[in-house]
């Protein structure tokens, strides 16, 4: 059974930072993608940054975040992070993470996900 599990939401000042964990457990597959997504209050759910599975550990980011969200991996705790800085009041959303099986040199994408987390709150406000 596939697993991920989202933590490290909560409530931060606007400028703050954040870092969330996606803690995966029972996923199968050599090649494969992590994204981070956010659906705020009202709004569809957007993709905002993704790395696969390779060795260079491609990333990609969308151009609303790009620059103050970084996205990681640790592969020994199947853990993806997303560190978030230069917070602001349009981030306030709950934040997924999700994963999908790619065919070998892919580079990692934002959609047709396999399996998704319940998510986790982040709140930027004062």
């Amino acid at each position: 059974q596939v697993q991920l599990v989202e933590s490290g939401g909560g409530l931060v000042q606007p400028g703050g930072s954040l870092r969330l964990s996606c803690a995966v457990s029972g996923f199968t597959g050599n090649y494969y993608a992590i994204g981070w997504f956010r659906q705020a209050p009202g709004k569809e759910r957007e993709g905002l940054s993704c790395i696969s599975s390779s060795v260079d550990g491609s990333t990609y980011y969308v151009d609303s975040v790009k620059g103050r969200f970084t996205i990681s991996r640790d592969n020994a705790k199947n853990t993806v992070y997303l560190q978030m800085n230069s917070l602001k009041p349009e981030d306030t959303a709950v934040y997924y993470c999700a994963t999908v099986r790619l065919r070998y040199g892919s580079s990692c994408r934002l959609y047709d996900m396999d399996y998704w987390g319940k998510g986790t709150l982040v709140t930027v406000s004062s």
